[in-house]
C-alpha cells in the first residue's frame, strides 16, 4: 500500500511531528559537541570520565603499529594479504571489505570476506584466485573468501566466489548465507571485462558445492551495489547504492508472492522476478524531500512511499538516472546497512557540493518498515582536522552491538577508527589504525571495513582494507547500562 503525503502529514501532525516516531533504538547524536546508546557501566573511574561515562577509555598506541586498543583490550591476526595464504597455496587477496560471522561445524566460526578489487587482474599483486567452478567473469579481479577459525585457533580460508568485480559491503541472510555486491556496473568489454557486473551473488559458507557456477541474481538490478539486508518478517531486500552525479539510490526489492526464502532459492528466480522499487520521501508538513542531506536534526522522521524502477537491469541508462527531478529522494554514498531492531540501519558516509542540502561527515538513518519511515539516528558534523585523533568521519560499515547501540567502521580522511555510537547520543573509540601506509612526512591510513561480531557476542571482527588484514578484537565488553 502506498504512504501518501497527506497520510504521513496526518500521521506526523498526531505524534507531535515525528519524534515519537523514532525506532526502538532511541535518537543517536554524533555531531561534534554532542555525544551516542545507553552509557556503559565502568569499573574504571578515570576511563569513564574520559568519554563522559560511555565507551572502554582512551586508546593506547600498538608498539606493533597496527591496532591502538583501549586498555584490557587485544588483536589478533586472522588473515594478512601476501602473508597468510588459502588451502590451495595462494596468498589470501588484498583488499579486505564487507564480512560477516556464522556458525560453523564443530564449533567453528565462519565469516565470509569481501575482496573490493576493481579492473583487470593484471592490476593487483593479490588478486582473488581463478578456482575452477568459483568463477563467474575470469577477467575480474574481485570476489569473496570464507575463513575458518577453529576452536584451537588454527584458521583456514578458501575462496568463495570469484571473477566479480569491486565487492564492497554485502549483507548476511537469515537463513545463513552471504549476499556478496558488486560496487562496478562495468559493461562486457569495458575494462577489459568479459561478462557485465553490477550484480549481487550468494555465497554459501558452509557448503561448497553450492557455490559452483556463480548465478547473479539480476532481479535485485545492475548497478554500483553496496549493502544488501534481508527483513527476516516481510521478505523485503534493502539495498544501497554508492554513486554519484546523480547521488546514489536506497532500494527496496519485493519478492514474487508465494516465494519461499532459503538456501539455493534465489537461483531459482527469473532475472525480472519481483519489483525493485527506489524510495520517494516526504517530512512532516507532505514536502518532498530531494535527498537525505537535507536533514539537519537527529530525530529527523522523513516518510518513504516507494517508486517502481523502470529498467533495473540498466540497459541503456543507468537506473539512478532513469528518475527526473521530484520523482525520488537520493544521498550521496550509500554505504553499509545491518537489520537490527526490526528495521534497516543505512549509512550515508558523507554530503558536500554534490548534494542539496547541508555538508555533513555522516549519516546513519533507521528505516522501520512497518511504519515505513526513515529516522535520522547520527549525524556527524564536518570534521574540522581528520589528520588529528579525535572527532570522527565518513562512517562506512556498521554493525548493530550485542552490548548496545552501533559499531562503525571509518572511511573518513587522515585518522581512521572503528567507533561506538550509544543510544543516549554519544559516541567513543574502539580501535585506531595505525598501519601507516603512506610515509613519514604524508602518513596514510587505511579505511577500516568489515565490523561485525562472532555469533557468540564475544570477538570483534574488523578489517583494514589496505593492504588487507583480517583482525580479531576481544576484551571486557560491557553492555549499556539502562
Amino acid at each position: 500500500m502506498s504512504l501518501t503525503r497527506r497520510d504521513f502529514a496526518r500521521k506526523s501532525a498526531i505524534t507531535g511531528a515525528g519524534v515519537a516516531l523514532a525506532g526502538s533504538v532511541g535518537a543517536l547524536a554524533t555531531a561534534p559537541g554532542a555525544l551516542a546508546s545507553y552509557d556503559t557501566d565502568s569499573a574504571d573511574e578515570e576511563s569513564a570520565d574520559a568519554y563522559g561515562g560511555v565507551g572502554y577509555g582512551p586508546l593506547i598506541p600498538d608498539p606493533k603499529g597496527i591496532l591502538a586498543l583501549p586498555a584490557g583490550f587485544k588483536y589478533r591476526i586472522i588473515t594478512y594479504s601476501g602473508k597468510t595464504k588459502l588451502e590451495s597455496g595462494e596468498f589470501t587477496p588484498s583488499n579486505h571489505d564487507g564480512t560477516a560471522t556464522f556458525v560453523g561445524p564443530r564449533g567453528t566460526t565462519l565469516l565470509v570476506n569481501n575482496h573490493e578489487l576493481k579492473g583487470p587482474r593484471a592490476n593487483w599483486k593479490y588478486p582473488v584466485p581463478l578456482t575452477e567452478g568459483l568463477v563467474y567473469d575470469p577477467a575480474a579481479s574481485g570476489g569473496c573468501t570464507v575463513v575458518e577459525v577453529r576452536p584451537d585457533g588454527q584458521v583456514a580460508e578458501w575462496v568463495g566466489i570469484a571473477g566479480t568485480s569491486t565487492n564492497c559491503a554485502g549483507g548476511s541472510t537469515p537463513w545463513g548465507t552471504w549476499l556478496t555486491c558488486e560496487e562496478n556496473s562495468d559493461r562486457a568489454g569495458t575494462n577489459g571485462m568479459t561478462k557485465d557486473h553490477g550484480y549481487v551473488f550468494e555465497v554459501d559458507p558452509v557448503d561448497r558445492r553450492a557455490n559452483r557456477a556463480p548465478k547473479p541474481l539480476k532481479f535485485f538490478g545492475r548497478y554500483d551495489h553496496e549493502a544488501v539486508v534481508i527483513d527476516p518478517k516481510r521478505g523485503h531486500a534493502y539495498l544501497t547504492e554508492d554513486a554519484s552525479n546523480p547521488n546514489g539510490l536506497f532500494f527496496r526489492w519485493t519478492p514474487p508472492k508465494g516465494f519461499e526464502y532459503g538456501r539455493g532459492k534465489f537461483r531459482t528466480l527469473a532475472d525480472d522476478a519481483g519489483v525493485l522499487q527506489a524510495p520517494k520521501c516526504y517530512d512532516s508538513g507532505g514536502k518532498f524531500v530531494d535527498d537525505l542531506s537535507r536533514a539537519t536534526k537527529i530525530g529527523t522522521v522523513y516518510g518513504v512511499d516507494w517508486v517502481d524502477v523502470p529498467d533495473r537491469d540498466a540497459k541503456t541508462v543507468a537506473v539512478r538516472k532513469q528518475f527526473g527531478a521530484g520523482e525520488i529522494t537520493r544521498a550521496r554514498k550509500l554505504e553499509g546497512m545491518w537489520w537490527g531492531d526490526g528495521g534497516a540501519y543505512i549509512v550515508s558516509s558523507y554530503a558536500r557540493e554534490e548534494s542539496p542540502g547541508a555538508a555533513h561527515d555522516g549519516q546513519v538513518w533507521f528505516y522501520d518498515p512497518k511504519r515505513r519511515t526513515l529516522t535520522l539516528k547520527v549525524l556527524l558534523g564536518v570534521n574540522p582536522d581528520p589528520s588529528k585523533d579525535g572527532a570522527f568521519d565518513g562512517p562506512d560499515n556498521i554493525t548493530v552491538s550485542p552490548y548496545g547501540g552501533l559499531i562503525l567502521a571509518e572511511d573518513g580522511e587522515g585518522v581512521s577508527h572503528l567507533f561506538g555510537a550509544t543510544d543516549s547520543g554519544r559516541t567513543y573509540p574502539i580501535a585506531r589504525n595505525d598501519l601507516n601506509v603512506g610515509t613519514e612526512e604524508e602518513p596514510e591510513y587505511s579505511e577500516f571495513a568489515g565490523v561485525t561480531f562472532s555469533p557468540d557476542g564475544r570477538t570483534l571482527f574488523a578489517n583494514i582494507q589496505d593492504p588487507g588484514i583480517l583482525l580479531a578484537i576481544t576484551g571486557p565488553w560491557k553492555r549499556q547500562r539502562r
